[in-house]
């Protein structure tokens, strides 16, 4: 009795339980290729060779065919917070923002946020700023030349 196809079938299921366990589609197309190789190791078990061959171009093949699809069918949509409004929106500068000492708070459309320069620099109070990004509780900022 030959083992190859056992071989073919034990991997195809480890990988099968390997896709089972995992958040993303990581072994599926490897799945295919050792089914295939399964299979023909049955009809050609001497040429261990092409079993490989038929693994490699099986799986590369439902890779490249699937890959674009489950791309665009797990794609995740990135939910903004209401804290995203202000990004892109001026206000200004009410304490000195220092990124050094770490002090810094600015004014945005009445509400009050700490703040960062986004290059580092001084920015003195009252001058008019530009939200660039926030990180954590963090407005992110830069000055605006008028």
């Amino acid at each position: 009795m030959e083992v190859m196809p056992y071989i073919w079938f034990g991997l195809a299921v480890f990988l099968a339980v390997i896709e089972a366990t995992t958040y993303q589609l990581v072994s599926i197309w490897f799945v295919a290729g050792g089914l295939s190789s399964a299979v023909l190791s049955i009809f050609m078990p001497d040429k261990i060779w092409l079993q490989i061959v038929v693994f490699v171009a099986v799986s590369l093949i439902a890779l490249i065919v699937t890959r674009p699809l489950v791309r665009k069918i797990t794609k995740t949509k990135i939910v903004p917070t209401n804290s995203d409004r202000y990004i892109g929106k001026s206000g200004f500068v009410q304490d000195e923002i220092n990124n050094e000492q770490g002090v810094g708070r600015v004014k945005i459309d009445g509400s009050v946020w700490s703040a960062k320069s986004e290059d580092d620099s001084v920015i003195p109070s009252g001058t008019k700023i530009l939200v660039k990004e926030i990180k954590g509780v963090k407005v992110i900022v830069t000055p605006v030349k008028e």
